[in-house]
């Protein structure tokens, strides 16, 4: 006679054999199915393959969809990935300040001027006779102590505020700025900006169909893009299409949504990895302090 552990064990046993044969007999028949009406799997997205050069040593890459503009649905074409040293460093918000405050001084110039002296209209006759008046003695109304007289030692513009931020401030707040709207889910990346039309509702139907919000960013490799999305983006307030050698942080920062091709993510990771690890950005950073 079998013990109770014994039969629930047996019993166990029974219905997991009787599970497997039902999913195996039912996958078999979803097979012999597909084969018989000529119908293949749907296809699931595949890992877009990219070699990351610079392996970081702790963290392994990121990964994000691959879209496209070639439809208004949302279909992913594959996974990417990112490299962690760009898409996954810290939120330095002091970095990011410094990039904007920067990107919005160095075009600033001051156009005050006052003139001197002699470079006010000269006043022979005196503003009242030296003596007799009971005033005191003025030699011309351009006097400092008169209203409208000339200011010493005034500004003299035009006066510039250009400067250069350090180039690894500038590298880690581009890094911050695309780490910030990768994690916001804020950047989105695409094979092309090739659109089927130059029709300007396509492409807003299709931002409004991916919550991709009011103003995008377009960013491909180079400054020549397509002629359709060219002329949809002309005619629509919100879109903004931009080569690779133009992203800055402000822009990042401004804009909802960014959308990077796959050719402009290649470039922009291979420049900002060489700037991360080149010998010459190294080299400029200054050395640490001596010990007392």
């Amino acid at each position: 006679m079998l013990k109770f552990t014994e039969s629930v064990d047996l019993i166990r046993t029974y219905i997991c054999d009787y599970g497997n044969s039902l999913f195996h007999r039912s996958i078999s028949k979803a097979v012999s199915d597909s084969s018989s009406a000529n119908t293949p799997f749907p296809q699931l997205p595949v890992i877009v393959s990219r070699q990351l050069e610079y392996p970081h040593p702790k963290y392994p890459p990121l990964q994000a969809w691959l879209e496209t503009l070639g439809q208004k649905k949302d279909e992913k074409l594959g996974i990417l990935d990112l490299h962690p040293s760009i898409w996954h460093v810290p939120p330095r918000l002091d970095i990011l300040h410094d990039n904007v405050e920067w990107q919005k001084t160095y075009k600033k110039i001051d156009w005050t001027y006052t003139p001197m002296l002699h470079e006010y209209p000269s006043m022979r006759k005196k503003p009242w006779p030296q003596k007799g008046t009971g005033k005191a003695r003025a030699k011309n109304r351009w006097s400092p102590t008169w209203k409208g007289g000339y200011i010493p030692h005034g500004p003299k513009g035009p006066t510039s505020f250009f400067y250069v931020l350090p180039r690894h401030q500038r590298v880690m707040g581009l890094c911050t700025a695309l780490t910030v709207k990768l994690h916001q889910n804020d950047i989105h990346f695409v094979d092309s900006l090739d659109l089927p039309t130059h029709e300007p509702s396509y492409l807003q139907e299709l931002s409004e169909d991916r919550f991709w919000g009011p103003s995008i960013l377009f960013v491909d490799d180079t400054d020549v893009m397509p002629h359709n999305i060219m002329f949809a983006s002309a005619k629509t307030e919100g879109f903004t299409l931009m080569p690779v050698y133009g992203l800055n942080v402000y822009s990042i920062l401004k804009h909802t949504t960014v959308v990077l091709t796959l050719r402009a993510l290649n470039k922009i990771e291979k420049k900002l990895l060489h700037n991360l690890h080149s010998y010459d950005t190294q080299q400029e950073q200054p050395p640490p302090p001596e010990d007392p």
